[in-house]
């Protein structure tokens, strides 16, 4: 929608690109550049000659020349670089009105990304052109665009990340040429001093590619301008940030970054700066550093836990006065419960005394009433009967109180006897079984024996033996007639096996129940002691053996349940009877068969 109060000459501009051919149209914009630098700088009329390009889109017509081929533009890059500063000074003071969300967010950064791409293709241009005027003209026009990237990004800093984050901007870093390299990073150092926290904000892999070539170009470009501009940018990126200074200082990636710097010949231009950077990449300031952070954040937190401290205070001080009072009031609750018990103590006290009193009084009256009865002849045979029974008593319980200490003297003694004899009685039944088993295995011990010279023998003597007795050879319908018949014996072997087998184990449990008969019969009361069915119990086979069973289960029941250290010889054994004067023999020596040592 047109604006009231227009300027003729932009209306006139707007109507001439509008009627004018495509061709044209690049040398016809360029006519904005005459009306701004007649308008005064930073006046309102300038701010309305803005509004009024924005609002006839010219400066659309601005961004889709420069998206154009420059090969297909009149006056090729020379009319590139005047439109890029057109366009630069245009958006810079804008005030979009109505329509600032579409400016900010699409115009704006699509004008930054023309011209990253203007630049690399100048870039390029400068590279593959022949030393001469032409390559000094595409220097100009490089540093022009630049410029003019810098003026939009000074006058919306919002930008600036996206251009951090372009894949142009990158490559335009990245470049072998001095003068270009010079210029790019001289516009990163400008923009850093504008905004130097967008740097922070962008992705980490981004950070390490920018760090990675200012590092890089430090190190290894020979051109004393292209090592002072990044010695200057280095320098202003860790003072910026300390979170850069610290992975500078510690990432694996810049290991051995400060005794390279040490290395390189100082010049005069940057010696200074490099000296600032050295002293920052070295483990005293990185130190200063940490301490400083770490010093801000002690602070930081006390003040935080005093407040906290002094507001809970603060709020408890109401409540302290009572809790004083609760506290005096109960320790003098304590002290006079304590005062009133020591009372009872002492009343308690006094009255078992004035009772042991009246006791003994009691029983030296009763002792003087007993002596007026008994006959003056008897009064000494008395006195020696209490005398006799108060020594027996004093003698029992001396002798009680002797023998409970001298049994709980010996009682370790006796525990360790008891389990030195068992632990011995099973370790020799133990090596008793290996002895067995070393003899049951003996006769196989000879073969391991056998030296080489006899094995060779024997396999001689049998090569001997196969030579002189040659096997006949036999067809395959005989083999076959010989593997049936080895078959049928076989079976017939095994069948009669089995049933040896079961004939045994028939054998057998007769015997068991003709024993157990025989046993039963053995242990049976006579018939004229016998009483109740107990006749009846051998009139049955099978009464017999559930009375053996029983008897059996009742001796695995008592075999488990008994102690663990009479269970170490794999059957139950009887108490180990000890004379009472052997018990405090000394342990120093070793039981041999469960005998105690001479």
């Amino acid at each position: 929608m047109k604006a009231m109060g227009t300027d003729p000459r932009i209306l006139s501009l707007a109507a001439e690109v509008a009627i004018s051919p495509e061709q044209n149209v690049p040398v016809i914009l360029l006519k904005l550049k005459e009306i701004i630098n007649n308008t005064p700088f930073g006046s309102s009329e300038l701010k309305k000659v803005k509004q009024d390009i924005y609002c006839y889109d010219l400066i659309r017509y601005c961004l889709l020349v420069l998206s154009q081929d420059c090969s297909r533009i009149q006056g090729g890059w020379t009319t590139i670089s005047q439109l890029t500063q057109i366009l630069s000074h245009c958006c810079v003071g804008l005030e979009p009105g109505e329509d600032a969300e579409e400016f900010y967010n699409e115009l704006l950064p699509s004008a930054a990304e023309n011209f990253l791409v203007l630049g690399r293709q100048l870039q390029t241009c400068f590279i593959n052109a022949a030393e001469g005027e032409e390559k000094d003209a595409l220097l100009h026009f490089f540093e022009i665009v630049t410029d003019s990237l810098f003026w939009l990004l000074g006058g919306h800093v919002q930008l600036i990340q996206n251009v951090l984050r372009s894949d142009h901007f990158l490559h335009l870093l990245q470049t072998d040429n001095v003068q270009v390299g010079s210029t790019v990073m001289t516009m990163l150092q400008n923009i850093l001093q504008i905004s130097s926290g967008d740097l922070l904000r962008i992705e980490g892999k981004t950070l390490h590619s920018i760090l990675d070539e200012v590092v890089f170009k430090l190190l290894s470009t020979p051109s004393p301008v292209i090592r002072s501009t990044a010695t200057r940018l280095l320098l202003l990126m860790a003072e910026s940030h300390q979170e850069i200074l610290i992975l500078l200082r510690l990432s694996a990636c810049y290991k051995g970054l400060r005794s390279l710097l040490n290395k390189q010949e100082p010049g005069t231009e940057f010696s200074q700066e490099l000296r600032q950077l050295i002293g920052l990449l070295s483990p005293k300031v990185y130190q200063e550093v940490e301490e400083q952070k770490l010093h801000q954040a002690a602070c930081l937190i006390q003040a935080y836990w005093k407040g906290f401290q002094t507001r809970k205070r603060l709020k408890k001080l109401p409540s302290a006065v009572i809790t004083l009072q609760r506290s005096f009031r109960s320790k003098r609750t304590k002290m006079l419960l304590k005062l009133s018990r020591q009372k009872e103590e002492e009343d308690h006290r006094l009255q078992l005394q004035l009772q042991r009193q009246r006791a003994m009084r009691l029983s030296r009256e009763l002792r003087l009433s007993m002596l007026e009865i008994v006959h003056p002849g008897q009064v000494e045979k008395h006195n020696r009967e209490i005398e006799e029974k108060s020594a027996l008593i004093i003698q029992k319980h001396w002798r009680g109180y002797r023998e409970r200490k001298n049994f709980c003297q010996q009682r370790p003694s006796l525990v360790e006897y008891k389990a030195a004899v068992t632990l011995q009685r099973a370790a020799l039944k133990f090596l008793a079984k290996c002895r067995k088993k070393k003899k049951l295995f003996a006769p196989w011990q000879g073969l391991r024996e056998l030296t080489d010279a006899c094995r060779v023998e024997l396999k001689q003597q049998v090569d001997d033996y196969i030579r002189r007795h040659p096997g006949s050879e036999v067809s395959g319908v005989i083999n076959r007639e010989l593997h049936s018949q080895a078959q049928e014996r076989l079976q017939h072997y095994f069948m009669g096996r089995a049933l040896e087998e079961r004939a045994q184990q028939h054998r057998e449990a007769l015997t068991a129940r003709i024993n157990t008969n025989i046993e039963q019969l053995m242990k049976a009361p006579s018939l004229k002691e016998a009483e109740g069915k107990e006749p009846e119990l051998f009139l049955s086979r099978s009464r017999p053996v559930a009375a053996k069973a029983k008897q059996a289960h009742l001796n695995t029941l008592k075999h488990i349940q008994a102690p663990w250290w009479k269970k170490l010889g794999e059957e139950a054994r009887d108490e180990i009877d000890i004379p009472k004067d052997e018990l405090s023999i000394e342990l120093g020596t070793l039981f041999i068969g469960g005998t105690k040592p001479p």
